[in-house]
């Protein structure tokens, strides 16, 4: 849906930020900010928990107080972080669903923003508050903030899987209609080749 930009920003210097977000499964959260322009690498991991648990076979069985997230670096200069809330909200996930995304089940899947320092914090709190405000959502917004104490990659057979993996029918049913979205609602922020793990990696090798 179409919701405001945040009344808040932060005023961030610098060649790049970072921000971790949990919305459900990390395919579609990464697929998304593959996507968007200024971007400069989304790769999907686990927050929450402690390094010893950050396994996939581990995090869903839901008892590790993991998330799944991904963390976003991106170039303030042409993104900034209220514009990826921005996106989080309205595109990335559905903030309104407890401890679920779709078919996800499981404190793993809950919707989260792990925040690195109390000014991503502040800008997250009045931007949930600014969005129940408007009524735009079927009920309250239930995403939580939880300071971030590590991200942990995921193994690399989730990284880039919506676009390693387009016919996948969980992709094609559940994420493909995000990269839609974002198309649609953000057409100055969409890119159409996304920012892959696997690429970086190669040119970091």
């Amino acid at each position: 849906m179409v919701i405001p930009t945040p009344e808040r920003d932060l005023a961030e210097d610098g060649g790049q930020a970072v921000a971790v977000f949990a919305g459900g499964c990390f395919w579609g959260v990464q697929g998304v900010f593959q996507r968007v322009r200024g971007v400069l690498s989304a790769v999907s991991g686990y927050s929450g928990g402690s390094a010893e648990t950050a396994t996939y076979d581990l995090t869903s069985s839901g008892q590790t107080g993991h998330a799944e997230s991904v963390e976003i670096t991106y170039d303030p200069s042409e993104v900034s972080f209220g514009k990826l809330l921005q996106i989080y909200f309205s595109v990335a996930h559905n903030p309104t669903q407890l401890n679920y995304q779709g078919p996800d089940r499981g404190t793993q899947y809950r919707s989260t923003v792990f925040y690195r320092n109390d000014a991503q914090a502040e800008v997250v709190r009045a931007y949930i508050a600014q969005l129940d405000a408007t009524g735009l959502f079927d009920g309250p917004i239930v995403t939580t903030l939880e300071a971030l104490n590590g991200f942990y990659p995921a193994e690399q057979y989730h990284q880039d899987f919506l676009t390693l993996n387009p016919t996948w029918p969980y992709i094609v049913h559940h994420d493909l209609p995000k990269i839609a979205a974002l198309e649609a609602l953000f057409p100055s922020e969409f890119r159409a080749e996304p920012v892959l793990v696997g690429q970086l990696a190669q040119a970091s090798g």
